[in-house]
């Protein structure tokens, strides 16, 4: 009984696996499978590739993963909801420390010291986003802004929601896997040439009957939304609750939604302190007032010193959350589990590090890059380097369409001189045509972005 068929399923052995069926009175493996009508079994041979040594394997694999060419290699200036920004060395340095890299949620007794890290970076966000309360990451945006929406429609009592046109596609389809189908959802349009939206076709579908408005500030397609006081005036008019997502790296310039009436905001901490990891490396957020309404409706763990939960109501008993943590759980609502708790706390070192003016620095360095960089491409016979009139921070719309080629095709050429061009959105927002969208960080230099420009030049020329 030496030889063997696979080194880690050993009742792969022909002995064993005879010995196995003398067992059960079976001659044959095939004889399990006599209650399948014969039609339904598959006579042919599969085409499976042989077995491989753990070393041949390794080799594979190896071989399949140099094929990757990331962004530390390529000029990058892809973004659409994972973006480059500067990872300062500490970050990593939290990341392989192995009191935060933990299992997946972890427990009480054993995570003191991740708790008072979670608590600190709960403070910080809360400061950033300019409400009372933060909570342990979430998956990503996409099921930050979900979550956010179900909390609404909890609240309110009402089943419906609209969403801004303008959202991550990719977003919206998680929002309405996510809330279907307890919510129903409908689209409010937005003006082509700003992208801001429209007001009327607000008025239009607002009703008693909505629990929540979202939309994105900056949106999906980079341009700022700057009706945020009027969205919430039409909003409350109503009892409707206004969702906003943001981007926090833009917090330091751009004013924060609790401003312009948001009554609760999300979004993703990716930007802070997380590498794009293949757009891997996301985390969300959810933040709002410190208000009972709003609190109760967490489904994911809390860090904070006010005491909001009532004796007996969760089964918590009178809960002073004093630098611990509780989940809240009732009847009714969705079952959240909690990111592992390093990128709050990643998040929450970056923060730190930028310190008080940190985050204005960054955001006007963004600013500067990403406005630079239109103004070059405007010079470009055939390209409009902004498609919007809108303001933008870091992400704007390239149109292509007065150069005769396809985004896919000048996407290519880019490639071949190792720059990742922006997004196609000819199939997401095909009323634009050849366009991408761009994104500009603070991790490009004036080089970086005159060697765009210079190839792009060459490729519309040629």
């Amino acid at each position: 009984m030496t030889k063997k068929v696979h080194p880690y399923i050993p009742n792969m052995v022909p002995e064993v696996k005879e010995e196995m069926l003398k067992e059960i009175s079976v001659e044959s493996t095939m004889e399990l499978y006599s209650c399948i009508p014969e039609e339904l079994l598959f006579q042919g041979e599969m085409n499976i590739p042989k077995a491989l040594t753990e070393h041949e394997l390794r080799r594979h694999i190896d071989g399949l993963l140099n094929k990757n060419v990331s962004a530390n290699e390529y000029l990058n200036f892809l973004g659409a909801g994972c973006w480059q920004h500067f990872v300062p060395a500490v970050c990593d340095e939290i990341n392989q420390r192995s009191e935060f890299l933990t299992a997946y949620a972890g427990e009480p007794y054993e995570d003191h010291g991740r708790y008072q890290a979670l608590f600190e970076y709960q403070s910080l966000l809360a400061e950033l986003v300019d409400m009372d309360v933060v909570n342990v990451p979430t998956f990503d945006w996409g099921q930050a802004a979900a979550t956010s929406l179900r909390m609404a429609g909890r609240i309110t009592g009402r089943k419906k929601v609209l969403l801004a046109k303008t959202i991550s596609p990719e977003r919206a389809k998680i929002i309405i896997n996510y809330g279907t189908p307890e919510l129903e959802f409908d689209f409010i349009g937005h003006d082509q040439d700003t992208g801001l939206l429209q007001l009327d076709d607000l008025k239009k579908y607002i009703s008693n009957d909505i629990a929540a408005i979202y939309f994105e500030n900056p949106s999906y397609l980079g341009f700022i939304e700057s009706q945020g006081i009027e969205i919430s005036e039409i909003a409350k008019q109503h009892g409707v609750l206004m969702v906003v997502g943001v981007d926090p790296i833009s917090l330091g310039v751009l004013t924060p939604p609790s401003r312009y009436g948001a009554d609760i905001v999300c979004g993703d901490l990716q930007p802070l302190g997380m590498h794009m990891n293949y757009s891997g490396g996301q985390a969300g957020f959810i933040a709002t007032r410190n208000e009972e309404k709003f609190v109760n409706e967490f489904p994911s763990r809390l860090f904070g010193i006010v005491p909001t939960v009532k004796e007996g109501e969760y089964g918590f008993g009178d809960v002073a959350y004093d630098r611990t943590s509780f989940a809240l759980r009732e009847k009714g609502k969705e079952s959240v589990g909690t990111q592992t708790a390093l990128w709050g706390i990643t998040a929450g070192v970056y923060l730190s590090l930028l310190g008080p003016n940190g985050m204005y620095e960054v955001g006007q360095i963004i600013m500067q890059n990403s406005q630079y960089a239109v103004k070059k491409l405007n010079k470009i016979p055939g390209i409009k380097g902004s498609r919007l009139n809108s303001p933008f921070f870091k992400e704007f719309i390239v149109d292509f369409n007065g150069t005769n080629l396809s985004v896919e095709t000048i996407n290519e050429r880019l490639l071949e001189r190792k720059i990742f061009g922006g997004k196609d959105l000819s199939k997401e927002f095909p009323e634009y045509g050849q366009a991408a969208l761009y994104c500009v960080t603070e991790i490009h230099s004036q080089e970086d972005l005159d060697q765009l420009i210079a190839s792009l030049e060459e490729i519309v020329k040629n």
